[in-house]
């Protein structure tokens, strides 16, 4: 979170589009964070897109000269976005995904350990500690609620260092944090 993920993925789906090459980007319809349709980074990059409930949809979305798909959030698409990203790339497709590879409590957030496994090649992007400056590979949730999934963005989740994450943060009191900025 807040690593540039989604900047990413902006990034590599518009450099194909100057290339002239057909693309079509989704994102899991529960991601409406920012927009509803948008695939929208934290500094208001924006892109269109299509939501969609499961990864199976996006073969229904496709024409027959598409040449990149992206996928942003693809952790909130389920186990078989892998099968769905392995049968685009076989169809010769480059398949552009953008997600978190962990969950707040610092666990493999499925299905990102397959996708990662599968592909070709894997960029692992690095957000700066909200408490220590450090490079920071997890999302500290500063909201209280146990469900895994809770999607937000600033208000809700921080970028943290191994040293400063708190996997299981006390619900009495508040995460003990300086915040430079919103």
């Amino acid at each position: 979170m807040f690593s540039g993920k989604t900047e990413e993925l902006i990034r590599r789906v518009k450099r194909a589009l100057y290339g002239r090459q057909k693309v079509r980007v989704f994102k899991p319809r529960i991601d409406t964070r920012y927009d509803d349709t948008q695939v929208v980074s934290h500094s208001q990059l924006k892109l269109t897109s299509l939501p969609i409930e499961r990864a199976e949809e996006i073969f229904r979305h496709l024409s027959p000269d598409t040449q990149v798909v992206g996928i942003d959030e693809v952790q909130f698409l389920g186990g078989e976005v892998v099968q769905v990203c392995e049968a685009l790339a076989q169809r010769g497709m480059r398949v552009i995904c953008a997600g978190l590879d962990q969950d707040y409590q610092g666990r493999p957030f499925e299905p990102m350990p397959q996708l990662m496994a599968v592909a070709e090649y894997v960029t692992k992007e690095l957000a700066i500690c909200a408490v220590c400056g450090n490079p920071a590979n997890r999302s500290q949730r500063i909201i209280g609620s146990e469900e895994r999934v809770v999607v937000g963005a600033a208000g809700a989740y921080e970028p943290r260092c191994r040293k400063c994450h708190v996997a299981e943060p006390a619900e009495a009191s508040p995460p003990q944090t300086l915040k430079l900025f919103d």
